[in-house]
């Protein structure tokens, strides 16, 4: 069985909700607050947890909501934006998969491994996920249970 852990990324691992203006910018077609967005957890122990986790066999995946009420411009934009946010900060962390995609997807009906862990700070996410799911609190304590235990 194979063992996979995904992250959303705004208001998960990267403060989107923390930038200024950052609603008023996205309805506007602004992009920017995804690149300006700073990090919600310790990314350089969460980098090195999850390339130990990687090295156990777990697959490590993003599974990220593009804005709302877009089009394919702007989805592109961000697209580049939330991939370039992961290579600044989580340069050193191999991703399995990336999917960036239209916001409402179901999440579990996108990743190769919806059983997989997830953590989202979206309430929904959590509830529809098929495998373990968790809020954005304590991101780091809940991946070295899981290296010390070695769960999926």
């Amino acid at each position: 069985m194979t063992k996979a852990i995904y992250f959303d990324m705004d208001g998960t691992i990267a403060d989107l909700y923390g930038v200024d203006n950052w609603l008023d910018k996205l309805i506007a077609s602004d992009e920017t607050p995804y690149a300006q967005a700073k990090p919600l957890v310790r990314l350089a122990t969460l980098a090195r947890l999850l390339n130990i986790l990687h090295t156990m066999g777990y697959v490590i995946g993003i599974v990220s909501w593009l804005a709302k009420n877009s089009n394919a411009d702007y989805d592109e934009r961000v697209t580049n934006a939330k991939r370039n946010w992961l290579k600044k900060h989580m340069a050193s962390v191999c991703f399995d998969e990336i999917h960036i995609v239209e916001y409402g997807t179901p999440k579990q009906d996108i990743v190769n491994y919806p059983n997989g862990i997830l953590f989202d700070d979206e309430e929904k996410n959590r509830k529809n996920w098929k495998g373990q799911a968790f809020d954005v609190d304590n991101i780091l304590t809940i991946l070295k249970e899981i290296k010390k235990n070695n769960i999926a």
